[in-house]
């Protein structure tokens, strides 16, 4: 648990609850979370819900604001761009996850100095948690992994805690739930300390019905990766591409080299073109490669810049300041 001296009034909690018809289970998730961080300002932004969502959640004591383009990627865009705070805290409105952790998540990144925990889910059954989805969460985490890095096993929870420095300079965008994946990659391309935590999840209230389609949007989430990888390491992506159109180029050419050494002739003319012409492909990828590998390191740059630029919560200042104002 958080100690008195990590949890100074000088550190300003924001609890961020993106909604899209959740009337069932958010009056519960905004009096959870008052209760587990009373000291925190609770906010729902309602993503163009058909329900009561909005009146329900501003009757439980939270701030409701609306946000009219539709994703959850956008509502997150609007939050870190509208909400001022030194700690924030997102979690999904359809009550799943665990309050009561969000003091100890907290207390992981201000004692660490850490920029992101992450809540690991936790459960025992499939009800809670469909058997497509874990296995799709396992197949994205490993795909994540190997591309960029192994230092989460959820990369698509919906519970973390962000400092403010990861807030304002992340640049958001995509507009779906590929968000979770997008903001993952973004911590470990930049190399920000992060951390996660065991929490654990439940099934949805009665009558709540997710949002996340299995196929649907477990394809999105797949060319988000794919797009984040492209973006993020071009090298590797288009040398991969090349590599391929060179190898094809060998298999196709093999026969046309081995005739022309015996022979002196090219018998299979369209062949030896088409070649040529995976050969030459091959080699523009892998020059784009290097040309766009460049550019993103620019970009790396300048996104570590953005970052550094937003001063980062002193914990222990802000101690010292309340220290000073109780004397």
């Amino acid at each position: 648990m958080i100690s008195k001296k990590r949890r100074s009034p000088s550190a300003v909690i924001a609890v961020l609850i993106p909604c899209y018809n959740e009337e069932r289970a958010v009056a519960r998730v905004v009096a959870d979370f008052r209760r587990a961080l009373p000291e925190a300002t609770v906010y729902v932004y309602d993503n163009q819900s058909s329900d009561r969502t909005y009146e329900v959640a501003q009757a439980a004591g939270a701030i409701v604001r609306r946000e009219p383009q539709q994703g959850k990627g956008f509502v997150v865009r609007r939050m870190f761009a509208d909400i001022e705070a030194d700690i924030y805290v997102l979690v999904d409105g359809d009550d799943t996850y665990d309050a009561a952790a969000a003091p100890g998540m907290i207390s992981m990144l201000l004692e660490q100095r850490l920029d992101m925990t992450v809540g690991s889910r936790i459960t025992g059954g499939t009800e809670a948690y469909p058997r497509g989805h874990r296995f799709g969460n396992r197949l994205f985490t490993r795909s994540v992994a190997r591309l960029f890095g192994e230092r989460f096993r959820d990369i698509l929870s919906g519970y973390r805690v962000l400092s403010r420095r990861f807030v304002k300079s992340f640049p958001v965008s995509t507009g779906g739930f590929e968000i979770e994946t997008e903001i993952t990659v973004h911590a470990l391309r930049l190399g920000l300390a992060v951390g996660e935590v065991e929490t654990s999840y439940r099934s949805r209230p009665e009558g709540s019905a997710s949002k996340l389609g299995t196929y649907r949007d477990g394809v999105h989430i797949l060319f988000a990766i794919l797009r984040l990888f492209r973006e993020e390491r071009p090298l590797t992506f288009f040398s991969i591409i090349g590599s391929v159109l060179i190898a094809a180029a060998l298999a196709l050419g093999y026969r046309v080299l081995a005739e022309f050494l015996a022979t002196g002739l090219v018998p299979h003319f369209p062949s030896a073109i088409l070649a040529t012409g995976l050969v030459l492909s091959g080699l523009l990828s892998f020059v784009c490669g290097l040309v766009l590998d460049t550019v993103t390191r620019g970009r790396l740059e300048s996104k570590f810049l953005a970052y550094l630029s937003v001063p980062a919560y002193d914990a222990d200042r802000g101690a010292r300041e309340s220290a000073a104002t109780e004397d």
